[in-house]
């Protein structure tokens, strides 16, 4: 949404026409030329207003609604939930990084309706700052976060506009090894997107989980200046017997980071879910 203002910010000066007012001078245009006798203000605000209709960003026309589901052990986990018009749709579940939350993944999840793919952002329960010396111990506050993911997949498949036999998971930093964890016993689980993901975060390791994959496709996506992230990608790609498909970004930063500053993120991982899911 770089460089676009939400609609609803501009309704006060839509209103006054003064803004409008004040590009008109610098683009020349007089009266005369107006049909009827509309003044400039006016005429120009209703362009202005037709253009912003015609370009908006799609994840301002993207309707979201806000669910709740429980995870295996009774906690409460909030989500946005976007559907396309047409349905059974396939599906996505979007993990998100630690400390965010599902708006991150706004942007691409436009773009996810827009192709027809129905979306649930998740927003992970609360967790405590982990001890990076008791990560492998049991208790790895991060653990239960697999939960949340877990309930997120079964919620997409209890909607009546989802296909259950369709549904992927795309995570970013913490996200994506929650979405391996998540999905490796779950065939259910039909594509992989990671983001940035990690050898081990924190306790949550990734080797034997895309192992247990197997031959279901993943999509790994990294930036270069993120050596742990991109070492651990090149290093996910022979870890079990499906596709693995490696993109190396260039100054694109970690996680859901990557999405703000590589705009053609989005689109490559809507493609990615047509051709696995579709």
């Amino acid at each position: 949404m770089s460089g676009i203002r939400p609609f609803d910010s501009l309704l006060p000066q839509l209103a006054q026409g003064a803004p409008f007012r004040r590009r008109a001078r610098g683009m020349g245009l007089g009266t005369r030329g107006w049909a009827l006798g509309a003044s400039r203000s006016r005429c120009l605000a209703a362009i202005q207003l037709l253009a912003f209709t015609l370009t908006v960003s799609p994840a301002l026309a993207a309707e979201r609604q806000a669910v709740t589901f429980a995870a295996r052990d009774g906690v409460q986990v909030s989500g946005v939930l976007y559907v396309p018009d047409r349905t059974p749709a396939p599906a996505v579940v979007l993990l998100t990084m630690l400390g965010r939350t599902h708006r991150d993944w706004d942007e691409a999840a436009a773009r996810f309706v827009d192709a027809g793919i129905a979306v649930l952002a998740v927003d992970f329960r609360h967790t405590p700052v982990a001890d990076p010396d008791a990560a492998d111990q049991a208790g790895n506050p991060f653990a239960p976060l697999v939960l949340d993911a877990e309930a997120a997949r079964a919620y997409l498949a209890a909607r009546p506009e989802v296909n259950p036999a369709r549904i992927g998971m795309a995570g970013a930093s913490l996200g994506a090894n929650v979405a391996v964890l998540a999905a490796a016993d779950d065939p259910s689980v039909r594509s992989l997107a990671l983001l940035s993901v990690s050898l081990d975060y924190r306790g949550l390791k990734l080797e034997q989980a895309l192992k247990r994959f197997a031959s279901r496709p993943v999509l790994l996506v990294a930036s270069s200046e993120d050596p742990y992230a991109l070492r651990s990608a090149r290093e996910a790609v022979p870890m079990g017997d499906g596709a693995r498909e490696l993109r190396v970004l260039a100054g694109a930063g970690h996680g859901s980071v990557m999405l703000a500053r590589e705009p053609d993120l989005a689109t490559a991982l809507v493609d990615w879910f047509v051709r696995t899911l579709l």
